[in-house]
Parts: structure tokens; sequence; C-alpha cells
């Protein structure tokens, strides 16, 4: 009996350590599927193969942090992108949950979707650091886990991003190429503290000032990438007799516009993000402006990776999406939309993966779970 047990357990034991090493993806040589789209950050990223699996899928879309005009857009325009014809048949499925800035109920809710045989789970992470439990669950269970905006840094899952750290660079090269005051303030309204976009973007913006050689005095104020945040915050510095020769809004741009033209400041350079609302003004007011930043539909290039994944495509581990930047005067029906709300982000067509939307796609889809 004591040998049969021994057998018994040597083989459970045995039947588990080869379902923990076939588990996950297996890494291969690139080139990937739709290397256009699916482009790797590098020509050393290594790339990913799960075995292919029947459809049609279950995906969900793990969010964090909500309120802000963003994060509404880019659940809208996912939920849009899922209900293409083509995108709709390989989907049985499509999930989204927000869970606020809670990194503890982000990790639960993405292991529920694993626990659920959900087949991807999509995260836009409160934490780069906080879930590689989350991914060794996943892949434990043959899960395809999939990060994008704020991604996770474990290397065992595929991540979507844009160059945070080098839009903040860009950022202080706008301004300082628009300054010779020397010292130098700048205003810099950052997003909600310990958000990974917003590290990444204040490191790549202090790493330009530092090395400019030039004595720049900056000021940080948190905005939350919230317009209504973002101008009060902004009125308060200017309140507080901040004088600014250029100002840098990662996020609720329009807001601190407004604040900064409401104060009777000097009009000074101003670089933020996408915003419709920001675009416009600075072409009503004829200011200094760059806009740049990270469109909401990369949460669509995230879906349609989970999908080629799923059906056994190789894919980058890191996948690079291209940055979009643009200068005052913008452009009426290629950089702003005077008919669209100042709330909308530009940057939601990515023709390299044949992704686009109408604004009535957008429009018909909120930010709310399902």
């Amino acid at each position: 009996m004591k040998s049969l047990l021994r057998y018994t357990t040597s083989v459970a034991a045995l039947a588990l350590a080869t379902q923990m090493a076939v588990a996950g993806p297996e890494t291969v040589s690139g080139p990937g599927a739709d290397p256009e789209c699916f482009a790797p950050v590098s020509e050393d990223t290594p790339h990913f193969k799960w075995e292919a699996r029947e459809g049609p899928y279950k995906v969900a879309l793990v969010n964090g942090f909500i309120a802000n005009d963003w994060r509404v857009q880019m659940i809208a325009v996912a939920k849009a992108y899922a209900q293409q014809p083509d995108v709709a048949a390989e989907l049985e499925e499509f999930k989204v949950v927000s869970v606020g800035e809670d990194i503890a109920a982000q990790i639960a809710a993405a292991n529920n979707f694993i626990d659920q045989g959900f087949d991807a789970i999509i995260i836009n992470a409160n934490n780069t650091a906080a879930f590689g439990s989350v991914v060794r669950k996943a892949n434990a269970a043959n899960v395809v886990v999939l990060s994008f905006d704020n991604v996770i840094d474990d290397p065992n899952q595929i991540a979507i991003n844009v160059d945070q750290k080098g839009l903040g660079k860009s950022a202080a090269e706008f301004l300082l190429s628009k300054t010779d005051a020397d010292p130098a303030k700048f205003l810099h309204v950052r997003g909600p503290a310990g958000q990974p976009v917003d590290i990444a973007r204040n490191e790549g913006f202090h790493e330009v000032i530092d090395a400019s050689g030039r004595t720049v005095e900056v000021t940080d104020v948190v905005g939350n990438w919230a317009p209504g945040d973002s101008q009060k915050v902004t009125a308060d510095a200017i309140a507080a007799g901040g004088v600014f020769d250029g100002i840098y809004v990662q996020g609720g741009s329009q807001g601190a516009t407004t604040a900064l033209l409401d104060a009777g400041h000097p009009l000074v350079p101003i670089t933020g993000e996408t915003e419709n609302a920001f675009r416009q003004l600075c072409n009503e007011k004829g200011l200094e402006c760059q806009s740049g930043g990270t469109g909401p539909a990369q949460s669509s290039v995230t879906i349609k990776t989970a999908i080629a994944a799923l059906k056994g495509e190789v894919v980058p581990q890191q996948i690079a999406l291209p940055t979009s930047i643009s200068y005052a005067p913008f452009e009426e029906g290629v950089d702003v939309f005077p008919e669209l709300p100042g709330s909308f982000f530009a940057g939601n067509n990515f023709d390299a993966c044949n992704i686009g939307f109408t604004a009535e796609e957008i429009a018909s889809q909120t930010g709310d779970d399902n």
C-alpha cells in the first residue's frame, strides 16, 4: 500500500512538473505575425508562441484608474472594436472591469477571470511590479496575459506600449527650445501619484533638463490627468506667485491651459496630451503648443494581439506602438476636430494594424463595466 501511495504521489508530481513545463508560452525566434502591427521594441525582443486553441475566445480587460477622459475613451474604443463584425466573430465574450486605484482589487479581478476560464486577460496595471503572481497563475492555466499603457514588468507576458519616457523627454526638449530664460521656471502638471506612466514621463522630463546644463526650476503639481484637477492645481500654482516660462501637462491639458488664460499669466509654451479641447484652445488663442501622447485605441491593438496569440501566431513579448506628436496650429479634420467633444482624444486609428473608428462608433460606447 505504501509503495502504491509513493508511486501515485510520484506520478502526480511528475504530471504537475510536466504541466508546469508546458504551461504558458514557448519562446521562439522572430519575426512574428503581422510585423507592421506587432512591431518588436528591438531586434533582441524575444517572441512568444502559445499552443493554438479553437475560438471563439473569452477576453477580459482589467482596468485600474478610471477618473479621466482618456481611460473612458480607451474602454469605449475597446468595446467598439470588440463589436466590429470581424472581431466579434472571434469573441465569445468580452468583459471590462475597472477597480480604481486599489492594486489588491485589480489583482483579485485578474485572478477571478483566470478562475472563470477566460482565455486572455488584458491589464492596464496600477503597479508595474505587483502582478508577477497573476502572470504565473495565468501561465500555469495557459491563459494569455497582456498589459498596455501601464505595463507589467514581468517578462512572461506581452507588453504593448509607446515610449512613455520618450514623451517626457520630448516635452522637456520642446519647452527648452522655446525659452531663453536662465534660470527658467517650468510647471509640471503630473498624473496620479505612483502611476507607472507618470513615473516614466517624469523621469524623461527631468533627464533632458538635467542633461541640458541649464538652470531650470520645476514646480510639480498633481493634476491626475483630469481637466478639472489640472485646472485647479495650475490656478493654485499661479495664485501662489508662480510665473512660469513653460508648462508641461501630462493629461487634462485643456484644464491647465484654461487656468493660464483665466489668470492673465503671460502666454507661454505649453506641451500637453492629445485632447481635442486643448488643441482647439491652442488654435483659438494662438498659443505655442506641442501635443503628443498615447492613443486610447492601444486597447484595441491589445485585443488584436490577444486573438493572434490565442490562434497560436508568433508575437513579440514587447510591442512598440507609434507615438503621435503634433504642433500648433493644428490642422482641422486631421489634428483637431471642432465637431467632436472637447474630451475626445486624437490617436484612435492604427493604420498598420487596420484598426480605425468613426466618431459614431466611439460615441455609442461608454467607459462603464459590462
